[in-house]
């Protein structure tokens, strides 16, 4: 499975994250989209990584995405949208998806941090490091990346 962070969309506190569910049966031949919630409360929060807890899937990201936010309506209280690091921010504005991999960088103090999570899972694999800006962060994160990369290809 690979995550489509690319069609992410920030709502409610949560991160919508489709992926390919089923590419193919003898039945259909269009591939159906599932999702997976990142919350920004991490583990505090009730739909933290949860799958498609509503059940339904559709021929689309963006259909996946708007059931997503119908669900999130209909089921979480409004006060769920809390941000862990400023309540009038979007913990996941300043995300990007590079080489398949997600990457949330975020700023509290003058300080800045990341997350960063892989294209098969959601399980934070950043490196405990502190920068002095979010460019600084990027550059890092996209060095060691490009890195592997390069040392992957030509292991092969």
């Amino acid at each position: 499975m690979r995550l489509l962070y690319e069609k992410s969309i920030s709502y409610r506190g949560y991160l919508i994250i489709p992926f390919r569910f089923v590419t193919a049966s003898r039945f259909c031949s269009e591939p159906l989209y599932s999702y997976i919630l990142l919350s920004e409360l991490g583990h505090e929060g009730h739909l933290h990584r949860a799958e498609n807890p509503g059940g339904l899937c559709t021929y689309s990201p963006e259909g996946v995405v708007a059931i997503a936010q119908e669900y999130l309506v209909t089921h979480l209280p409004i006060d769920s949208s809390y941000s862990r690091t400023n309540p009038k921010t979007d913990y996941f504005k300043n995300r990007y998806a590079y080489r398949d991999n997600l990457i949330i960088i975020f700023e509290m103090g003058g300080k800045y941090f990341y997350d960063h999570y892989p294209p098969d899972n959601l399980h934070n694999i950043a490196a405990p490091k502190i920068f002095t800006s979010e460019q600084d962060c990027i550059d890092w994160i996209k060095d060691g990346m490009d890195r592997i990369h390069v040392d992957q290809k030509v292991q092969r």
